[in-house]
C-alpha cells in the first residue's frame, strides 16, 4: 500500500514547495501559538510537510498526508469564514491550487487512481477552482436598497443665502459643493438613469501643469459661473475655460514658489464673489475690473483675487491683488504652512485656513485662521483655537501660540446667520496630547461655529475627546434645513468624520438633533491620565464595523495571511479608541483616512437621501521613544519640498515629532511591505445612502473595483468590486444619479440613488481623488472631473479636466 514510486522531476520540484510551504507555516504557526494565536497554521504546517517528504519519496502515503491537510484546511476555513467569501480566498484558494497540482501525482502514487480516476478528481477540482474564482465577481457585502421613499415628505434644501450661491445649482456650480450649503447637489435631469448609459467623453484638455516630483494629487473640483469654468492646477495656475468645449479663455500664473509646495500640491477648490449692482451677470464683461472675482489660497500661503472675466489681478486687494497669511506667524519653515483647501466667502469676509505638515514639530507654525475684507484685503479677525476667544488681530513672532490647531480642510458658512463653520483639526504632535493647552483640547478636533464679523465662537462641538489618533476633522459640513413645530425649519448642518461617525447638528446652536452617546473608551497607553473615559458616538448613523478579530486579517494566501495575523498578536488592540504604546504597535482602527475625508457627503434634498463615500481600514500605529528616535535620525526638517521629495514617506511613517517624549512610526492601512497588500481582509471602501429624516441605512455597498490594484502594485485588470481605499466625494442630480470617482480603479461611475447600483463607468485618463461637479450650458448638462492622480493612493499622475454629456 505504501510502495514506492517515483513522482518525476515535476513530482520532486512540487514535493519541495510543499516542504517549503510546511516549513514556513510550521515556524510561523510556532510564533503565533507563542503569542496565543491559533493552532491550525502549525498543524497545516507538519501536514504539507509529511506530504512534501513523502511526495518526494513517492510513497503512497502521501495521499493520506496531502488529504488530512486539505480536508483540516477546509473544516477550519468554514469554522472561520462561514459564507464570508473574502476570507475563503487566503485560508482556501492556495490549497485548492495545490490539490489541482498533487491530483496529477496521484496515478504515479497508488494504483488506485489509474486510468480516468485521476483525471475526474482533476477535473472536479478544477471546476471547483473555477467556480470559486468565479464568485470574485459577484456582488458580497451588499446591503440591498429597502425603504426607500420616491420622494422625501420634506425638502431638505438649505435657506443660506438669497444670493446666487444660497440657490440649488442648475447650470452653474458656485463653490466647492455647489453652493454655499455644500450639499453637491444639481437640480440638473437631462442624464438620467434611463440615458446614462450613452454618456460619452464631450471634451477633454491638459491643465498645463503635470507635477514632476513624487509627489502628485491636485484634488480640485471646478467651479463654473456663466460662460465661464475656473480650474486650479498643481502649481497654483488659474484657468479659465469655455464650458462647453473647454478651450481656454485665459490663464493666470500664480508664480507659486515650487520649493514651498508641501506633501501634496492640493488645490481643492477656488472660490467666487460677485460685486456687481445687478447680482451678477456672468454673460456680459462688467463695466468696472473686479466686479466678479475669482480668488485662491496658494500653497506659498497667499491668497489673490483676479477679474472674473480677464484673468487680471484685482489691484484694489490687499498688496497688488494678494496678501499673505504668514504675517505675524513667526517662523514657519519652507513647505510646512500651505493653503490646500479654497478660501471660504460668508457675507463679504474671506475666511482662511491653512494645513501644517503633520509629524514634524509640536510646536510648529500656528494655526490661526484669518478673515480678511474680501474687496480691499483688510485683515478683520484672526482666530487661534489655542485663545479662541480672543480673535482681534495681533502682530509680532509671538502673537499666536506655537503649534495651535489649524484648519486645513475645506469649509463653509451660513450668510443669514452670519457664521462660518471650521472643521478644526488637532494642535501639532497628532499622537501625544499631553502638552496641549485646556482651550486646544476643547476646540479640537471640532466644528466650530464663529460669528463672520467678529470671530468669536458662537459654539463648538467635538467629535472627539482628547485625540491621538489624527481623528481630524476632514470633511467640509454640509448644510440642510430639517422640518421644525408649526412648518418651521430646523437650520441643521452635518458632520461626517474620520472616526466613522455622521452627526447632525442644529447648525445656530450647535445641539445634536440625533442624539449621541457618551461611551467609555479604552485607557492605558503612554499617557493614561490623559485619555478620555468616554467617547462620543452618534446615533444617527455610524460607519463603524465591528471591531477587528484574528479572523479578519487578511492575504492573498494563507502565508501573508499569517504574517498579518502574527502582527494583531504582536499589537495592543482594544476596539476603537486603543490608546498609543511604545511598548507595542496598536491597530487604530478605522484609521487617519477614514471614514469620511475631504471629499465629504452629498446630500439629494428632494429625495432626503444623504450619500456617504468612505473608507475601511485600519493604521498600524507605534510609538517610539525620542531617544531611540534620535539614534534612527528621525528629526524634523527645516524645509519640506514635495518638488525635491524631501518627506518622502507617507504621513506618520517615521515622523519625529520633535517637542513631545516620542516619535510616531504610522503604518498607514497596515499594508505588508513585501505585497503592499493591507492586512485586514476587504471591503476597503464604501458608499452607502441614507434617510435624512431617520439616519436609517437605505443601502450599502462597496466601491471599487480590483482593475488597477494587485499584489506588488500590479494591477490585475479584473473588475471585481472588492471594494477599494478612496478619496473624493460625490454629486447627486434631481434625476436620480450619483456620480463618483474616488476610488483607487481610475473610474468614475454612475450610480442610481435608489438602489446603489452601478449604471455607468468609464475609465478616467488619471486617478480620480477629486469630487466631480455638474453643469448646464447653452442647453447641454456636463460632469467634469479633474483627474490628476494622487501619490498617497497609488493612482496614476495627470493633469486632465474632463467633461462627459450625452451625445
Amino acid at each position: 500500500m505504501n510502495k514506492k514510486k517515483s513522482p518525476g522531476l515535476s513530482g520532486k520540484l512540487f514535493a519541495i514547495i510543499l516542504i517549503a510551504f510546511g516549513l514556513y507555516m510550521l515556524i510561523g504557526g510556532g510564533w503565533l501559538i507563542a503569542l496565543g494565536g491559533n493552532w491550525y497554521y502549525s498543524i497545516a504546517g507538519v501536514l504539507s510537510i509529511g506530504a512534501g517528504v513523502q511526495l518526494f519519496r513517492g510513497k503512497s502515503s502521501a495521499i493520506l498526508w496531502f488529504g488530512v491537510l486539505l480536508v483540516v484546511s477546509l473544516i477550519w476555513t468554514i469554522i472561520e469564514s462561514g459564507t464570508w467569501y473574502w476570507r475563503w480566498v487566503p485560508r482556501f484558494a492556495l490549497m485548492l491550487v495545490f490539490a489541482i497540482i498533487f491530483s496529477f501525482f496521484l496515478p504515479r502514487l497508488s494504483s488506485t487512481f489509474a486510468g480516468g480516476r485521476a483525471k475526474c478528481i482533476s477535473g472536479v477540482l478544477i471546476v471547483l477552482f473555477f467556480v470559486a474564482a468565479g464568485l470574485a465577481f459577484a456582488p458580497h457585502h451588499v446591503t440591498e436598497a429597502t425603504q426607500l421613499p420616491a420622494v422625501s415628505e420634506h425638502d431638505f434644501s438649505a435657506d443660506t443665502s438669497d444670493g446666487p450661491d444660497g440657490m440649488t445649482p442648475s447650470s452653474d456650480w458656485y463653490s466647492y459643493g455647489g453652493s454655499q450649503a455644500t450639499q453637491r447637489y444639481s437640480s440638473a435631469q437631462q442624464i438620467s438613469p434611463e440615458n446614462v448609459s450613452k454618456l460619452k467623453v464631450a471634451w477633454q484638455v491638459h491643465a498645463g501643469d503635470l507635477p514632476t516630483s513624487s509627489r502628485w494629487g491636485t484634488e480640485n473640483t471646478p467651479i463654473k459661473i456663466g460662460d465661464f469654468l475656473y480650474i486650479c492646477t498643481a502649481s497654483n495656475n488659474i484657468v479659465a475655460l469655455d464650458p462647453s468645449t473647454g478651450k481656454e479663455k485665459w490663464r493666470f500664473d500664480s508664480q507659486a514658489d515650487k520649493d514651498a509646495i508641501p506633501y501634496t500640491p492640493a488645490c481643492r477648490t477656488l472660490a467666487y464673489f460677485d460685486d456687481s449692482k445687478e447680482g451678477g451677470s456672468a454673460h456680459s464683461s462688467p463695466a468696472l475690473l473686479c466686479q466678479r472675482r475669482v480668488i485662491m489660497g496658494t500653497l506659498d500661503d497667499r491668497v489673490i483675487e483676479v477679474d472674473a472675466d480677464t484673468g487680471k489681478r484685482c489691484t484694489g486687494f490687499g498688496n497688488n491683488g494678494e496678501v499673505s497669511i504668514l504675517e505675524n506667524m513667526g517662523e514657519t519653515y519652507k513647505g510646512y504652512v500651505a493653503i490646500t483647501s479654497g478660501p471660504v466667502i460668508v457675507r463679504d469676509t474671506i475666511v482662511v485656513g491653512h494645513q501644517v505638515v503633520d509629524g514634524q514639530r509640536t510646536f510648529g507654525p500656528p494655526g490661526v485662521v484669518k478673515a480678511f475684507d474680501v474687496r480691499t484685503g483688510k485683515l478683520k479677525w484672526a482666530w487661534d483655537a489655542a485663545a479662541p476667544y480672543d480673535p482681534a488681530p495681533r502682530f509680532g513672532d509671538d502673537a499666536y501660540k506655537r503649534g495651535s490647531p489649524n484648519v486645513w480642510t475645506t469649509f463653509t458658512g451660513d450668510d443669514k446667520l452670519g457664521l462660518v463653520y471650521l472643521p478644526v483639526a488637532n494642535a501639532s504632535g497628532d499622537y501625544w496630547s499631553s502638552s496641549r493647552t485646556k482651550e486646544e483640547l476643547e476646540f479640537s478636533p471640532s466644528i466650530t461655529a464663529l460669528d463672520i464679523e467678529t470671530g468669536m465662537p458662537r459654539w463648538k462641538f467635538r467629535t472627539a475627546y482628547h485625540d491621538v489618533w489624527d481623528y481630524d476633522a476632514a470633511a467640509s459640513p454640509t448644510l440642510v434645513d430639517y422640518p421644525g413645530k408649526d412648518g418651521k425649519k430646523i437650520p441643521a448642518l452635518i458632520v461626517p468624520t474620520k472616526n466613522a461617525e455622521i452627526y447632525v447638528l442644529n447648525r445656530e446652536t450647535g445641539k445634536p438633533l440625533f442624539d449621541v452617546e457618551e461611551r467609555p473608551a479604552p485607557q492605558g497607553g503612554v499617557e493614561p491620565e490623559a485619555r478620555a473615559k468616554v467617547q462620543p458616538h452618534s446615533t444617527f448613523n455610524s460607519l463603524r464595523k465591528p471591531d477587528l478579530t484574528p479572523e479578519s486579517t487578511w492575504g492573498l494566501t494563507p502565508l501573508d495571511q499569517l504574517y498579518c495575523r502574527i502582527q494583531y498578536h504582536q499589537a495592543n488592540y482594544d476596539g476603537a479608541y486603543t490608546p498609543p504604546t511604545s511598548d507595542k504597535p496598536i491597530i487604530d482602527y478605522p484609521g487617519y483616512n477614514g471614514g469620511v475625508d475631504w471629499g465629504g457627503v452629498a446630500v439629494d434634498p428632494q429625495r432626503g437621501i444623504l450619500v456617504v463615500n468612505y473608507n475601511d481600514m485600519p493604521n498600524y500605529t507605534h510609538l517610539i521613544p525620542r531617544e531611540t528616535a534620535n539614534k534612527l535620525g528621525w528629526r524634523a526638517m527645516d524645509s519640506i519640498s514635495a518638488s525635491k521629495d524631501t518627506l518622502g514617506h507617507a504621513e506618520g511613517a517615521s515622523d519625529p515629532q520633535e517637542g513631545v517624549p516620542y516619535a510616531v512610526d504610522v503604518n498607514a492601512g497596515w499594508q505588508m511591505k513585501f505585497t503592499g497588500m493591507l492586512c485586514k481582509e476587504p471591503p476597503y471602501g464604501w458608499i452607502r445612502a441614507v434617510d435624512l429624516n431617520t439616519g436609517h441605512t437605505l443601502w450599502d455597498r462597496p466601491l471599487g473595483t480590483a482593475r488597477k490594484n494587485g499584489p506588488f502594485g500590479l494591477p490585475t485588470g479584473l473588475p471585481i468590486n472588492i471594494g477599494t481605499p478612496n478619496n473624493g466625494g460625490s454629486v447627486v442630480t434631481r434625476s436620480g444619479l450619483i456620480f463618483i470617482a474616488a476610488a483607487t480603479d481610475d473610474l468614475i461611475r454612475a450610480i442610481d440613488i435608489r438602489t446603489g447600483k452601478t449604471l455607468w463607468s468609464a475609465p478616467l485618463p488619471a486617478g480620480g481623488q477629486a469630487n466631480p461637479a455638474i453643469y448646464r450650458h447653452n442647453g447641454k448638462e456636463y460632469l467634469i472631473i479633474e483627474a490628476t492622480g494622487h501619490h498617497f493612493m497609488r493612482t496614476a499622475k495627470g493633469d486632465y479636466v474632463t467633461a462627459y454629456a450625452l451625445p
